[in-house]
Order: C-alpha cells, then structure tokens, then sequence
C-alpha cells in the first residue's frame, strides 16, 4: 500500500507498552509523530528512542505526541525501554507498538525488500488531528534520524495551515516566511498588517503572522 500526503491514515489496533490501543481513538485531537525502528535492542534507535523522550515537553507544546512501532515483541520492547532510560537518561512516556507480524509496518509501506526484506525502514508519518498524513520521510535503516527538523515541520504544518504563508529554506520558528501567491497584493495589504517585502512579484516576504 501506498500512502500518500493528504490520505486519511490507516486505522488499527495494537498491543503497546502503554496498553491496547485504536489507532484513530489514541491520536483524539492531537497532532501525531508515528516513526518505525528497524529493531529492538539496536544501537541508532536506542539514540533516537532516548532523544525523543527528551521532546516531550517540545511535543506537548504543539499538541503532539509520539508513537513508536517496530517488529519486534511487547516483551522485548519493555526490556528495551530499560536499555534507553539508561543509556540516554530519559523516561520513555509514548507507546511502543509490538508488530511481530509486520502486519502494521506493511500496512504503513515500511518495509522495503530491495533495502532489506527483514527489517521497516526509518519511516516518519506526521499525522494531523483529522488523522490525515501531513508528511512523510523515509530513511535507510543505518541514518538516524533528525528530530529537531521534525518539530520544525510541525511548526510549519501548523503555521501555515492558519495562514496563507509558506515557510522557506531552513525556515525556524519566528523567522520571516513567504506569502503564497495566490494572494494578490491588494489582500495582502489586509492580511499582513506589519508590511511585507517584495523581490519579486512571486516573491514576497513578511514576519511570521502569529508572532
């Protein structure tokens, strides 16, 4: 199967660290960050795992939240969840979805058999509140992940959904952004009342509206 932006992100149920879960139920009104590991008990998800645990207050300030799955069993990622409060000093607080039979990761196009037929890819899904599949990023097993462009993404996927704006190159929250140009400058004279830069007719800049 696959997934495309902007499709309605496949339902199902799960056994978790964090109890039995529906997938549609558990993601309620928030904006969600589903990722797969490769394996349990592995070196780069160990790092990633840990590194994530730390986000959660950077989540929660974007009504996020994180859910991990990987091929791996329910018993297994408990043991694992101990290595990664050990070795990276954070409490793991998001679910770990068991899916020994792949069935998730495949419904989720995670596995690749022309990279490696045994274990998911690095995949990212950024979920929105209407569960629909805002983005995607998909890495080689062996590339950790960046989890800071992550939040950056949602910062955008959230900034640009309440106005008519893009962000551009290596945009960061707080920074100038693009006004799409579908506006003509008459509405944007009304919708941008700090002003905005012109550099070209296509091309024109203005501080980020919600600031």
């Amino acid at each position: 199967m696959s997934l495309l932006l902007g499709d309605t992100a496949p339902d199902f149920d799960a056994e978790t660290t964090e109890g039995n879960i529906s997938f549609h139920d558990w993601i309620g009104d928030d904006w969600v960050v589903f990722f797969s590991h490769p394996a349990d008990f592995t070196p780069v998800c160990t790092t990633e795992i840990g590194y994530t645990a730390k986000l959660k207050d950077k989540l929660a300030a974007r009504g996020a939240k994180a859910i991990v799955i990987s091929a791996d069993s329910l018993e297994d990622h408990k043991a694992w969840i101990k290595d990664v409060e050990e070795t990276q000093g954070a409490k793991v607080e998001f679910p770990l979805i068991a899916d020994p039979d792949k069935k998730i990761a495949t419904l989720y196009n995670m596995i690749h058999p022309n990279a490696d037929a045994k274990v998911t890819v690095r995949a990212v899904y950024v979920i929105d509140p209407k569960k629909k599949i805002r983005a995607s990023i998909i890495y080689p097993p062996s590339a950790g992940r960046n989890f800071d462009e992550i939040l950056r993404l949602i910062d955008s996927l959230q900034l640009t959904d309440g106005y008519k704006v893009a962000t551009p190159v290596n945009w960061q929250d707080g920074e100038d952004v693009i006004i799409v140009p579908s506006v003509s400058n008459e509405d944007a004279d009304k919708m941008f009342p700090k002003g905005y830069k012109t550099i070209k007719p296509y091309l024109r800049t203005t501080a980020q509206p919600n600031k």
